[in-house]
């Protein structure tokens, strides 16, 4: 299973003995298994993560017209370019050319140049954001099974406040363990374990949400454009928050997919069809996480609809909702830092092939698992970036603007910009024709969709900073 995101350079063993039939591809590595079913699995468990927890709040934003339509708008585009990628798989021919095993290896067929260098650093640039983000969303959650209990035993109007601090530095220290692990394959168990806990919180919220709808009582006050300028919030409030929504959107469909075996259909053709089901499962998921929200919170809802307490009771469900959600990052956190590990790891040891410290490894026995190799330079590196994520997470403790962030700072080079550039190559279109020019209006008009999402996300973060200084000020007499 590779993220879109995360199709980074790493090294392939040919294989040059045994039955090349059975065991290997026609060009020596490995065969495949995948089917365009399992590849619709992969898909629908990568994407419903933590994206999901903020759709209600941004469609909060949108309103009941602008909020559904924005996303059925990501989710075809989101689709389309992925049809584009799966025809880039092989090169230069969809059906019969030569594979193409990483994201950056398709950029290099295709585009060559200094654009494999900027999809290198719009991979990795997104992947260190998402850590950060995790960081965050993990610490909430934790503080979010505190609060819940507090409320639980003193009453709903009690303040109950606690620091997301000491929650990211329990939720860092876990990760510095984890990260020794030298063998990314020896973590494929916290993968399935992460794919169940994300369809358990996700389903968790929506049937709270349909239990508030559908309990009666007092009605949430919802609108056809969101958020009352007036009532909710100023003018320049609504501008704001109605990009930072579609950065959230952008960020709920970070996309997957799948390397495919080579049978009937061809590959091209089972990863579209795999990606047609993928998305639309997932774009009904998120319609009815984001429009039940939203149904049962109105334009008041949370930034996340699980720690925003717009739900109190039963509280067991809320902690174990929350538990699934930190289970879940500490998981996904692996996922998409050990890339990055492996990165670093392997360019020192080219640079520096004779250094003992960065190439020098250690076995050590370990009770009741066998021996483990340790090395110095694997220790301190990935000890530092896991120190360094949570202390920009403790600066930045902001859920729904570090999302929005994210999301529109990956959404336009990872899923619009580079598919379609490789397309047009694959295609050889004549500059100026109609299809390369509407595919060129398409690029750019989700490029100014996505600077607009990230002004709303920084301008966010700005804010929230200033609110939080400016609580920090108020309460210190008090303290």
């Amino acid at each position: 299973m590779e993220k879109k995101s995360m199709f980074i350079e790493q090294s392939f063993t040919d294989h040059k003995s045994g039955d090349m039939n059975k065991n290997f591809d026609d060009d020596g590595r490995q065969k495949r298994t995948g089917t365009w079913m399992t590849g619709s699995a992969h898909i629908i468990t990568a994407v419903i993560g933590s994206g999901v927890l903020s759709l209600a709040w941004a469609i909060a934003q949108l309103g009941w017209v602008a909020g559904p339509a924005v996303l059925m708008a990501f989710s075809f585009i989101t689709y389309f370019t992925s049809t584009m990628l799966a025809d880039c798989y092989r090169s230069p021919d969809p059906v019969t050319g030569k594979r193409n095993y990483t994201y950056m290896e398709v950029v290099r067929s295709y585009l060559g140049g200094r654009k494999v260098m900027l999809c290198g650093l719009a991979q990795y640039g997104n992947l260190i954001g998402i850590t950060i983000g995790y960081t965050i969303t993990a610490s909430i959650s934790m503080v979010a099974v505190k609060r819940s209990n507090c409320f639980h035993k003193n009453g709903h109007n009690v303040k109950c406040s606690t620091s997301n601090t000491p929650f990211m530095i329990i939720f860092a220290c876990i990760q510095i363990v984890l990260s020794q692990i030298p063998n990314f394959h020896n973590l494929s168990w916290l993968s399935i374990l992460a794919a169940v806990m994300s369809f358990s919180y996700a389903s968790i919220g929506v049937g709270l949400s349909i239990a508030k709808v559908a309990g009666g009582g007092v009605h949430a006050r919802t609108a056809l454009t969101g958020v009352t300028v007036g009532v909710d919030v100023t003018g320049s409030d609504k501008v704001w928050r109605t990009f930072q929504a579609v950065g959230d959107i952008a960020f709920a469909y970070a996309y997957s997919t799948d390397t495919l075996k080579a049978s009937p259909p061809s590959e091209n053709k089972a990863m579209k069809r795999a990606s047609l089901v993928g998305v639309s499962t997932t774009t009904f998921f998120y319609m009815l996480c984001g429009c039940v929200g939203y149904a049962a919170f109105g334009n008041n809802a949370p930034g996340n609809f699980l720690t925003g307490f717009g739900f109190y009771e039963p509280f067991w469900l809320i902690d174990f909702a929350n538990v699934c959600i930190a289970v879940h990052l500490v998981g996904a956190y692996q996922v998409f830092c050990q890339p990055i590990f492996q990165f670093v790891e392997s360019q020192s040891a080219k640079r520096w092939p004779d250094n003992k410290f960065i190439t020098g490894e250690y076995k050590m026995n370990v009770p009741c698992g066998g021996d483990f190799g340790i090395s110095l330079f694997r220790l301190v590196w990935r000890t530092s970036y896991v120190v360094v994520t949570a202390v920009v997470a403790m600066i930045f403790p902001f859920f729904n603007d570090f999302l929005g962030l994210i999301g529109a700072a990956s959404f336009w080079p990872l899923t619009v910009y580079f598919p379609i550039e490789m397309h047009i190559a694959q295609k050889k279109m004549k500059k100026f024709s109609f299809t390369w020019t509407w595919l060129k209006i398409l690029s750019w008009a989700c490029f100014l969709v996505s600077l607009v999402a990230a002004a709303g996300s920084v301008q966010g973060l700005i804010q929230s900073l200033l609110n939080a200084d400016l609580f920090t000020k108020s309460v210190a007499p008090f303290s």
